[in-house]
């Protein structure tokens, strides 16, 4: 250790609390390098019955994912941080404009991961070079459960909807952590502080919650629009509205909102133009149009295709014949996925209009690709 440096682990804590706090991050704790079993049950569960939908990561790397010390042996305690990115608007008012998209709160901005990975390497050269230990920087890229190792840290619980809720924040902390190859002792863990609420259950569009503290991502709004690769299953289009990158309900809905402040970071504020983008201007983005659009954006990682599909859905949701015009134009979409979600929207908006094109354009039901693509 360099000299001066503390020695005490109550004054490395303090030490290290106080420098992630110069850089920017607003919550900080500390956690023991292993998860309860609980955690990992819940996890097991999740996985077998199926309720990961499409995200095949989860069970690839469960064993990682459940065992800190599986995915790095020399890992000792975990600082756990969090950063601010409360919104200067009620998420849940876009929804009401219906020629407008909503996207997710955490995304209309720079990419999160970019701004978090950047403070955590900062903290972390700082960390390893102060006490010269080994560190490892994660901010949800590796198989890592972030909300249980927050909670474990105390520095908010898992709430009825799954997400990490916050006495001080919170919906609202977008979460990292740093792996220390150091003995630390944990901070105390956060209580559950949910109580009988169960706003956050009932608001979901999709039923998304089997019971209370479960998600079945495959009924998830956030899922089908961003990890979902294919057609949008047609039960759940008429309830995603206008929503087009992700759900903020059973965040925003949270009764603890109240206590939450403004995120501080600039690269987290709202950009204007993705507060409530007009839908008619997103149908007409081509691939490279959305590239630049959404430069350093969460939203550029789904592609094209994939966007313009959920635009497409919330265009048929809007009960706007003047959105009609854009519709049309999507149906000789180079992309399938775009197409299906076109002939899907056409028939919402004018069914005389898709009655009359449907015979003619719906393709032989020998045709697989082309079955995906039209639909209903």
């Amino acid at each position: 250790m360099k000299p001066g440096t503390p020695h005490d682990p109550a004054a490395i804590k303090a030490d290290i609390r106080a420098r992630a706090l110069l850089e920017g991050f607003d919550a900080v704790g500390f956690a023991a390098a292993e998860l309860p079993d609980a955690a990992r049950g819940r996890l097991a569960s999740y996985i077998g019955e199926g309720r990961h939908g499409e995200m095949r990561w989860f069970a690839e790397k469960v064993e990682r994912r459940g065992d800190p010390k599986v995915l790095w042996p020399d890992v000792r305690s975990i600082l756990v941080l969090g950063l601010n990115y409360g919104p200067d608007e009620d998420p849940l008012r876009v929804l009401a404009q219906k020629d407008k998209g909503g996207i997710s709160v955490y995304a209309r901005n720079r990419d999160y991961h970019d701004v978090v990975k950047k403070k955590l390497k900062s903290l972390g050269r700082w960390i390893a070079e102060t006490y010269q230990i080994e560190i490892k920087v994660f901010v949800d890229t590796a198989p890592v459960m972030e909300k249980p190792l927050a909670a474990q840290g105390g520095i908010g619980w898992q709430g009825k909807h799954t997400n990490l809720v916050s006495r001080q924040f919170g919906s609202w902390l977008f979460l990292g952590e740093i792996y220390l190859a150091l003995d630390l002792p944990a901070d105390a863990p956060e209580v559950d502080h949910c109580g009988s609420c169960r706003a956050c259950l009932d608001i979901c569009p999709t039923a998304a919650f089997p019971a209370p503290y479960q998600l079945d991502a495959r009924r998830c709004i956030s899922y089908l629009t961003i990890e979902h690769a294919g057609p949008i299953p047609a039960e759940f289009r008429p309830a995603m509205g206008n929503r087009i990158y992700g759900c903020d309900d059973c965040l925003a809905i949270c009764p603890w909102n109240k206590f939450a402040g403004l995120a501080h970071e600039a690269q987290l504020t709202a950009r204007d133009d993705l507060r409530a983008p007009a839908l008619a201007d997103l149908a007409q983005l081509d691939d490279a149009a959305f590239r630049a659009f959404f430069s350093g954006s969460a939203v550029k990682r789904i592609g094209r295709d994939r966007f313009v599909r959920n635009v497409l859905i919330a265009m048929g949701n809007s009960g706007d014949p003047a959105l009609l015009p854009g519709v049309l134009e999507r149906l000789a979409d180079p992309a399938v996925i775009v197409r299906g979600a076109a002939i899907w929207a056409l028939r919402q908006l004018a069914p005389a209009e898709w009655a009359r094109r449907a015979p003619a354009a719906i393709p032989s039901e020998h045709d697989s690709s082309a079955r995906l693509e039209w639909v209903a």
